[in-house]
């Protein structure tokens, strides 16, 4: 499924938030949203996974606006992972994860075979299956995040929605959730910070600054100096990675003037 927004703006006391935004995602592309922090990436994903109406614009999957769906709908074609997403109660993992199947279940129905084996699977490629029976708020704030990222794949969405996925993530596990979501055939759109992951792990960028698209293309393309520089405030060298040959920054820790 595609994935596009049109116009989104966000107005709030007079200030744009997000200011006319239009980014499209292809049918299992990989889109990073970067920029500084208060550029407008978080608010511009609420309107997506609905947590917030924009104050114009639209949101469209496949060319439907998303506000039309039901919610039962969209959940069944769309995930999220928000960047405070928390879990209250004292659930298994397990139990956690399995809340994602909740769309495709009518009514109180019992989770089957079937449901339960998707459970597992997620569980697994996750790496919290061995965590299955303990209490989700005995875990780490790295486990925990993998397991809501579990919760949003056995879902079995269309198009995943991720702010700030790498939270509490170790090196390890950053770089195995990236590569999987390189790999899912998911159509993703997902706020980063760390440009050089965002580099590695997304087929095109959209740079955001004081909430108005400023870039948009390859990673190639967008992350050149003098936009880090103008953007971000801070100095950087551009190089070629060794193995992929694909664009990293080398920061300089001196202040930008």
């Amino acid at each position: 499924m595609e994935l596009t927004l049109e116009d989104l703006t966000v107005a709030v006391d007079g200030s744009r938030l997000v200011d006319a935004l239009s980014l499209h995602v292809g049918t299992g592309q990989v889109v990073g949203l970067v920029g500084p922090n208060g550029s407008g990436k978080s608010t511009a994903l609420r309107c997506v996974y609905r947590a917030l109406k924009p104050t114009s614009g639209v949101v469209r999957i496949d060319g439907t606006d998303l506000a039309t769906l039901s919610l039962r709908r969209s959940a069944r074609a769309l995930a999220a992972l928000t960047q405070d997403g928390t879990v209250d109660l004292d659930f298994t993992v397990a139990e956690v994860v399995a809340l994602g199947r909740a769309p495709h279940l009518p009514g109180n129905r019992a989770p089957d075979a079937r449901e339960r084996a998707l459970v597992q699977a997620a569980m697994d490629r996750l790496d919290v299956a061995h965590l299955a029976h303990r209490g989700v708020l005995s875990l780490s704030g790295g486990e925990r995040q993998r397991v809501l990222m579990a919760r949003a794949l056995v879902q079995e969405p269309a198009v995943l929605v991720l702010d700030e996925p790498t939270n509490h993530l170790d090196v390890r596990h950053q770089i195995a959730l990236l590569s999987r979501l390189r790999t899912a055939g998911i159509t993703v759109l997902v706020v980063l910070h760390d440009l050089n992951l965002a580099a590695a792990a997304c087929d095109r960028l959209g740079v955001l600054s004081h909430g108005r698209l400023v870039a948009s293309g390859t990673p190639e393309e967008v992350l050149t100096a003098d936009l880090v520089h103008e953007v971000f405030g801070v100095r950087a060298s551009v190089v070629r990675h060794p193995l992929t040959g694909g664009p990293q920054l080398l920061y300089s820790l001196t202040p930008a003037p």
